[in-house]
């Protein structure tokens, strides 16, 4: 119907009587060029627009500007639209990175830039209902700026809204008879929302990353289809349809891998042999994550009795302060490189299986050291005697963040562009380094798990990590074009984000939350600063206020959700029963249409 037509008035008219919904799907299927369609649709609206004024007289007059107002919305989100996609510069960079290094490489930048729209979002939710409102009650700051608190997080940075210690645990009010605002509720709440918020973020983004890429019967349709059907004859640019060309080219080399992967066969000697390889090199990453844990936890014990034992705004004392997150991001830069070589001493078959093997290595050691860290500030630092512990908790996570970012620009300094010097210069038989995944995914794993850990310290944090991974998309991307060759051993990794978001919900959200959790119902507050000074524990200002709306009749229901869903064990056991039939129901789907997905495979290849 639509084939070969110039755009008359019968189309328009017919386009115009259509609802909106069936109008969009036609115009999309027209096989027209964007601008051709962008041009359809205007004449549409405009026709649209004239028709609801020759009938004004027939229509009310609120009837008229509703209309207007609804094609004057649409019209200016369509607008907006456009100009937001011409201002998103990522889209371009993941072509090219796809063109030229294929998806397992594009993978970590899907991921990185996933994560920081993750702490955009944590930044404003954070900055609107707990940041602003202190402003209102802020008092002067006193100290001095003198520049070193950029690196240690201390000095003038203390006093202000970057840590727990400075918010009021006041009522803030404008006005005498004005609304109030609970600092205590809005904190909490704030906080508590977000990770519930981040929890369903995370089941949805695992359950729709795994259905794309693990079950959907378009992966089985064959090349020829690939070949033959999936060119857009748009493309009038010459570097565009250079780059469709090699993005192409490498899913088609992707594919063909998979199909044509050859299971090689190993004698008994050879097996024993790959067996033994296998186990040492587990028992030398193990053993290596049990010393550098062990050197962390004493390095935060002495780090604890050098703070405590003088509040000095010296040089030597601040420079202290750096000695614990310099040694932690010192390890978990270096060894991650150990566990690469290990993993190329393994002579894996495929590339994946030496990625998901280096994966593993790095988040126990990751996650190890995270968790020595925890056991030191819930523990140690929660019991000390410093006057405000959950602002010497914050500064610590704040300096780890700081110098984890700086060593993973080092590590690409280091690993990727000294690398390429000598690979090319000197011992030209190693040639240009590839990129590595396992390694660089971990290290955002890690930043992320101290960034959600330090919110409840340091609410500003995520806007801190938010910067940083710009910066670093950056970087990486700038390194890997000038430093790094495209895999050796092309394959496809359609799975990798799927596992890379699983990583971050378990064990890094999991954990994080226990962490929350203890801290929240278990640990007493500092007497002397943040919201919930004075309290026996943080969600004890939860309890107060339920025990306030109890004697209004209108809250009554907030308090019978309180009573029955919030603090009843029978509750969450019912919830958790439910998650896990449905759990089980959605895999058995999974399941089914995964066998249809390869009767179809076999069905094409007859």
């Amino acid at each position: 119907f639509f084939i070969g037509f110039d755009v008359d008035e019968d189309l328009i008219g017919n386009l115009a009587r259509m609802p909106t919904s069936e109008r969009i799907k036609a115009i999309q299927k027209m096989p027209e060029n964007m601008r051709k369609k962008r041009e359809i649709r205007n004449k549409v609206l405009t026709e649209i627009t004239k028709k609801s004024r020759h009938h004004g007289t027939q229509c009310s007059c609120c009837t008229h500007c509703l209309q207007g107002t609804a094609v004057s919305f649409r019209r200016f989100g369509n607008t907006f639209s456009e100009c937001f996609r011409l201002l998103w510069v990522w889209h371009k960079a993941l072509k090219i990175i796809r063109a030229e290094f294929g998806t397992s490489v594009l993978s970590y930048f899907i991921f990185l830039k996933w994560l920081l729209n993750f702490n955009l979002f944590s930044f404003f939710i954070n900055f609107g209902f707990i940041t602003v409102p202190q402003f209102l009650a802020a008092e002067p700051n006193n100290l001095s700026f003198t520049g070193l608190e950029l690196f240690t997080g201390a000095g003038y940075f203390q006093q202000t809204v970057l840590y727990y210690g400075f918010y009021t645990n006041a009522t803030i009010s404008k006005t005498e008879n004005g609304l109030s605002y609970n600092m205590q509720l809005a904190y909490i709440f704030t906080v508590g929302i977000y990770f519930v918020i981040c929890f369903l973020i995370l089941l949805f983004s695992m359950a729709k990353t795994f259905s794309r890429n693990f079950i959907q019967p378009q992966t089985y349709s064959g090349n020829a289809s690939k070949l033959l059907c999936t060119w857009d004859f748009n493309i009038t640019n010459d570097k565009a349809v250079k780059l469709k060309q090699k993005n192409l080219r490498t899913q088609i080399k992707e594919d063909l891998t998979e199909v044509n992967r050859e299971v090689v066969s190993f004698s008994v000697k050879q097996r024993v042999a790959r067996v033994a390889i296998h186990l040492l090199s587990w028992f030398a990453s193990l053993g290596t994550a049990v010393a550098a844990c062990a050197g962390v936890y004493f390095l935060s014990i002495n780090n604890l009795k050098l703070f405590l034992k003088g509040h000095k705004n010296d040089l030597e004392s601040q420079a202290a302060t750096l000695v614990l997150p310099l040694v932690t991001s010192l390890l978990n830069t270096l060894i991650p490189f150990f566990y690469s070589w290990l993993g190329r001493m393994e002579r894996f078959q495929t590339p994946g299986q030496q990625i998901y093997v280096t994966i593993a290595r790095n988040i126990i050691l990751k996650i190890s050291i995270v968790g020595i860290l925890c056991y030191y500030w819930l523990d140690i630092v929660a019991a000390s005697e410093s006057q405000c512990w959950e602002t010497l908790i914050g500064q610590d996570i704040y300096r780890l963040v700081l110098v984890d970012f700086i060593f993973c620009l080092l590590g690409s300094f280091f690993g990727e562009f000294l690398r390429r010097i000598i690979g090319t210069t000197v011992c030209v038989g190693l040639g240009q380094p590839e990129f590595d995944i396992g390694r660089n995914v971990l290290d955002l794993i890690y930043a992320q798990t101290l960034t959600w850990i330090g919110i409840l310290f340091s609410p500003l944090l995520p806007g801190i990590q938010m910067i940083a991974f710009s910066i670093i998309f950056y970087v990486k991307k700038v390194s890997l074009m000038s430093n790094c060759q495209p895999p050796r051993k092309v394959w496809r990794t359609a799975q990798m984000t799927t596992s890379f978001i699983f990583l971050l919900f378990c064990p890094s959200f999991l954990g994080v939350l226990c962490v929350i959790g203890v801290t929240v119902w278990r640990l007493k507050p500092s007497e002397g600063c943040g919201p919930f000074r004075g309290l026996p524990s943080m969600y004890a200002a939860l309890s107060e206020w339920i025990q306030i709306l109890e004697n209004y009749t209108v809250s009554k229901w907030v308090v019978w959700i309180y009573h029955n869903l919030i603090t009843s064990e029978l509750f969450f056991f019912i919830l958790s029963g439910i998650v896990l039939i449905i759990t089980y129901l959605y895999w058995q789907i999974i399941q089914g249409r995964k066998t249809m997905a390869k009767l179809l495979q076999k069905q094409i290849i007859n």
